[in-house]
């Protein structure tokens, strides 16, 4: 069993029944160990857009990572989530942030998600979940690139709904 952690996004609709069906269908792909709370956050990327709603679970998966993210596709076409533009509005975001202390890096996917340390919407949850996570590729806990993120970027607000 791998330690897996997915971020949960979505910025359309009913955003918090989206979410509610997302976790309800990650519980067939492993044993969703933790929640953290959901956050309103401004979007990244392209900003002319609804703000997200977001959160992290935590959990355990028999699947590969491919195998895992395969499945998390076909969730977010379940939910409607229609690739138009990148970083555009969506019903449903699920992305992998760690998977155990994995780092991959191949066409379709990249373990650790890129560039999380620089995301509120992502490093927030994670505090909810596990500040003492070590990044295995930076080497800092996720309460240290928190720390980092906050003090750099103060202008980056978060709120729960």
């Amino acid at each position: 069993m791998a330690i897996t952690f997915i971020g949960i996004g979505s910025n359309l609709g009913e955003r918090k029944r989206y979410i509610r069906l997302a976790i309800e269908k990650l519980s067939f792909l492993g044993k969703n160990l933790c929640y953290s709370h959901v956050y309103r956050t401004k979007p990244y990327g392209e900003t002319d857009q609804p703000d997200f709603l977001n959160m992290v679970v935590k959990m355990e998966t028999d699947l590969s990572p491919h195998s895992l993210l395969e499945h998390l596709l076909s969730i977010e076409t379940e939910l409607g989530r229609k690739r138009t533009k990148k970083w555009g509005p969506r019903t449903i975001d699920l992305d992998i942030l760690f998977y155990d202390n994995l780092i991959l890096t191949t066409p379709k996917l990249t373990i650790p998600h890129p560039d999380l340390q620089n995301r509120v919407f992502v490093l927030k949850p994670l505090m909810d979940i596990d500040p003492s996570f070590v990044h295995p590729t930076l080497g800092k806990t996720i309460a240290e690139l928190w720390e980092n993120l906050r003090t750099r970027d103060d202008q980056r607000q978060e709120t729960k709904p």
